[in-house]
């Protein structure tokens, strides 16, 4: 299982192209064949999954019941912003032009380890998510973790 942490910004070229941290690479497991699913985040991001994660969502995916209106909603929106990409020789991978605009990326990104994906930020719009929380990382913290 890959567990991805941390945070870096780097650059991404005129051609969507952002190389995946090192420290991060090293999270991503054999079975993920080099092979990310990009897809559009619940926020204003763009989530990238190493294949063999993305593979146990699928499992969910064909659980969901297509006649529940929600469901349907859910996995058309998810799946029609999901796109397969290899990490090339050059350790990136290219981001496809739709899930830019939809993140609003221009020059720089923000690459963050959430576990079992990363998340890929304009760096300036995720700045100001974390500026609008109207609680604080402790008061979240606790109402989190309560129960773990």
């Amino acid at each position: 299982m890959s567990f991805f942490k941390g945070q870096e910004v780097y650059s991404i070229d005129s051609k969507g192209r952002v190389n995946i941290p090192a420290k991060m690479r090293k999270a991503i497991s054999p079975e993920a064949n080099d092979t990310f699913v990009l897809t559009r985040g619940v926020e204003k991001c763009i989530m990238a999954y190493p294949f063999d994660e993305w593979r146990k969502y699928e499992e969910k995916f064909e659980q969901l019941n297509q006649y529940d209106e929600k469901n349907r909603y859910f996995l058309r929106i998810l799946l029609m912003w999901s796109e397969e990409v290899k990490i090339d020789a050059q350790q990136r991978i290219s981001v496809p032009k739709p899930l830019i605009d939809f993140s609003e990326i221009d020059s720089k990104v923000a690459i963050i380890g959430m576990i079992d994906h990363l998340e890929i930020w304009n760096p300036q719009i995720f700045q100001d998510y974390l500026k609008s929380r109207d609680e604080s990382y402790a008061e979240i913290a606790e109402k989190v973790m309560i129960n773990n």
